[in-house]
């Protein structure tokens, strides 16, 4: 039985209010499935990173490098409560920048439904403390129904001392997060003062809304990474020059979004849609991922330790993607198409898309999707086939790929169809991803 999106909400807050509709209808199937630590496990990650990725779209400073900065330390603590449960598998302790060994249990053989329920139960309240009241509402409906059912058929001291456990792992990955330079986002990301522009190529605001007079998370690219050392060792070669002359390569690279947006077939229309994923409106493009690799878990009826071990690396590796992509976007500093187009080619010309806040080089949607790509392609196999039903309770159409890599060179190119990068901005995030992944799969989880 498939949860929709808009059922899992409806579910949860049905749960916590006796007497409403659906308040009878389970969030989980299975009556038939056996109250064992597998079942139990695997509904835990999954009840949990279903109502993740709505509350991605109801908490306002869920930009897309925020959300990817959650979805890297839930991804720690799922795995390091796996581990916990799984003595023969390895800790990321010591293999991500700065986190060290995690607490030990009490002696007391862990329960992996249990401890891996209680630790996301003690995470996800914290990294999404200002959602609204229907969110904070949702996540305790989570946290009473999945603590009964992964409670089912285990002793008072296994589950007293695996949520006990859980709890201590998710305080020390907690612990970790605040000081990575990512923890505290003011004024939605945009910073109060920004320094003036400095030449015709810098960026400059592309919206009348005040706040983004001021690009978004300017300081992003300096936070402490994950896998990679530092944000700044994916770096790349810097864009064309700036140039207003017909026959020079930045012209011509206005003159491709400029042609190709002015004859879209209904094809690219659909493609720009499909992985648009605005913030508030969608779980946003790092979300869009994690809802690629759990439909490719669901696909291979996964376990619980393969779905966390899945969702820990791709959650790291979208947290590096997009610090690598910031590094580079606010070292380069470049202007957006509408800004050039407008200014040099046809001052009428609207892109499909609107602009987000920030400058234009290289791509974000490229960088996390080929990171993406190449870290699901580790783990499930580079000709894996799927089919993208992310955006199905929104009304679009699913999308089938032949690949992860196919599925992330659409998400490049929909930028170009959508208006706001140029060519080389695609390309370019698209080598920055492989770079990043590299480190991500380098990990090691398994004896």
């Amino acid at each position: 039985m498939r949860i929709t999106r808009r059922q899992t909400m409806a579910l949860l807050l049905a749960s916590a209010c006796p007497g409403a509709a659906f308040a009878q209808t389970p969030l989980t199937a299975p009556a038939a499935m056996p109250p064992d630590s597998e079942a139990r496990a695997r509904d835990a990650i999954d009840g949990w990173y279903r109502l993740i990725l709505e509350l991605v779209r109801h908490t306002p400073t869920y930009s897309p490098p925020v959300a990817a900065r959650a979805f890297g330390y839930l991804g720690v603590t799922a795995w390091e409560a796996t581990v916990a449960a799984h003595p023969g598998l390895r800790s990321l302790a010591g293999q991500l920048s700065g986190l060290t060994s995690l607490p030990a249990g009490d002696g007391t053989a862990p329960d992996h439904g249990v401890i891996l329920n209680a630790a996301l139960a003690a995470a996800v309240p914290v990294l999404f403390a200002n959602t609204g009241p229907t969110g904070q509402r949702a996540m305790a409906a989570m946290t009473d129904r999945l603590a009964t059912r992964v409670a089912e058929g285990v002793g008072p001291a296994v589950v007293s001392a695996s949520a006990a456990h859980g709890a201590a792992i998710a305080a020390h990955v907690l612990a970790w997060s605040d000081t990575d330079g990512g923890a505290v986002v003011a004024n939605m990301g945009f910073p109060m003062t920004y320094p003036a522009v400095g030449g015709p190529a810098d960026w400059v605001p592309t919206s009348l809304v005040r706040q983004q007079q001021m690009p978004l998370l300017p300081e992003w690219g300096q936070n402490r990474t994950f896998a990679m050392p530092t944000g700044a060792d994916c770096g790349l070669p810097p864009p064309p020059d700036w140039s207003t002359a017909p026959d020079s390569a930045f012209y011509a690279e206005a003159r491709a979004v400029y042609d190709t947006t002015t004859s879209l077939t209904p094809d690219q229309l659909a493609i720009a849609r499909f992985w648009s994923d605005d913030p508030m409106l969608s779980p946003t493009p790092p979300g869009h991922w994690i809802t690629i690799a759990r439909i490719v878990l669901d696909d291979r009826d996964a376990d619980a330790v393969t779905r966390a071990d899945a969702l820990a690396r791709v959650g790291i590796g979208l947290a590096d993607a997009l610090i690598a992509c910031w590094h580079a976007k606010f070292e380069y500093d470049l202007l957006r198409p509408v800004t050039y187009i407008k200014a040099h080619i046809d001052p009428a010309w609207q892109p499909l898309l609107i602009t987000p806040p920030f400058p234009e080089y290289p791509s974000g949607h490229s960088t996390l999707s080929g990171t993406s790509a190449t870290v699901l392609a580790a783990v499930f196999g580079p000709d894996t086939a799927f089919v993208d039903t992310t955006h199905a309770d929104d009304g679009l159409p699913d999308r089938s790929f032949s690949s992860f890599w196919d599925a992330a060179e659409e998400a490049g190119i929909s930028r170009l169809y959508g208006g706001i990068h140029f060519p080389s901005a695609i390309a370019r995030g698209l080598e920055q991803g492989r770079c990043v992944a590299g480190w991500t799969n380098a990990l090691v989880t398994r004896p």
